[in-house]
């Protein structure tokens, strides 16, 4: 059999030059704003938070995804991945079910549906932050799973908390796919709770901190939705290696591998108790 070998076009040269060119071009402009601000006095405060913000937004995302495009594989691992190719959280939760049932069983449960990150929901989470005041359906940053972003996102406040909350990212899967392993499920589910507002390790931005034991808050959303009637739990035990690592941001994690599977499939969307969990949140 002959052997296969890697296709080579211009388009794709071309593509890589502009690539690495657009990530070192980026590096060279913060470092002319740092170094340019240390003569210009009291404006030189302004060009640190400029030279920040380059660093943080421009200059590290796409020195990440320069690297990450070269020594990170793009196949499934259990880990998801932000949007500079950093892994992200871990893959702890997966469902049995359609869309209409896993929104009425979290709904059931008092988990609030997350707003779109937007310029609007992204000004208003800063805000409620600053102000110590409680906004229930705050964005989640965005995190991928099979090339894409989360399908649903949802969240619960602690006590009325903007830093601190309960929160799920829920990618549904593609047709056909298999876990590793050959079983089948619908969805599959990043869980973990934000514990305070902090910089990000690898990009200095601005984000949520998650708390390191991901398996607890695996556990609160599975005791959450199973208590709602019709709901049914499945364990893969020991579903991939328990270990410590660290996610997009650079909180520490760790996992005990175990995979929860929780089947929505029984539940009757038309009996199913929802209550309004936007309304009990702000009680």
């Amino acid at each position: 059999m002959t052997p296969l070998r890697r296709r080579w076009s211009v388009g794709r040269a071309l593509d890589g030059f502009f690539f690495v060119f657009a990530g070192l071009a980026a590096i060279w402009l913060a470092y002319l704003s740092f170094s340019q601000s240390f003569s210009l006095g009291w404006a030189g405060v302004i060009m640190v938070v400029a030279f920040w913000g380059l660093l943080a937004y421009l200059v590290l995302p796409r020195l990440h995804r320069i690297l990450t495009a070269i020594y990170v594989p793009d196949y499934f691992m259990g880990r998801t991945r932000t949007s500079d190719g950093l892994l992200g959280d871990p893959v702890n939760l997966a469902f049995q079910g359609d869309r209409e049932r896993i929104e009425a069983v979290m709904a059931a449960a008092g988990w609030i549906p997350a707003d779109p990150v937007s310029l609007r929901s992204s000004w208003r989470i800063i805000a409620s932050t600053l102000r110590r005041r409680s906004y229930p359906r705050a964005p989640v940053s965005p995190l991928f799973l099979f090339g894409r972003i989360q399908d649903l996102a949802y969240q619960q406040e602690v006590a009325g908390s903007p830093a601190q909350r309960h929160h799920v990212r829920i990618w549904q899967c593609p047709e056909g796919w298999l876990l590793p392993g050959g079983r089948r499920v619908d969805w599959l589910a990043a869980g973990t709770f934000d514990r305070a507002v902090g910089l990000s390790l690898f990009t200095l931005q601005v984000t949520h901190r998650i708390d390191a034991d991901t398996d607890i808050e695996r556990d609160h959303i599975v005791a959450s939705v199973s208590a709602v009637p019709g709901v049914a739990v499945d364990v893969i035990r020991d579903f991939s290696t328990g270990y410590h690592a660290r996610n997009g941001g650079g909180d520490s994690i760790t996992t005990d591998g175990d995979l929860p599977i929780i089947d929505v499939r029984g539940l009757e969307r038309a009996d199913a108790p929802v209550r309004d969990a936007e309304s009990e949140a702000r009680r």
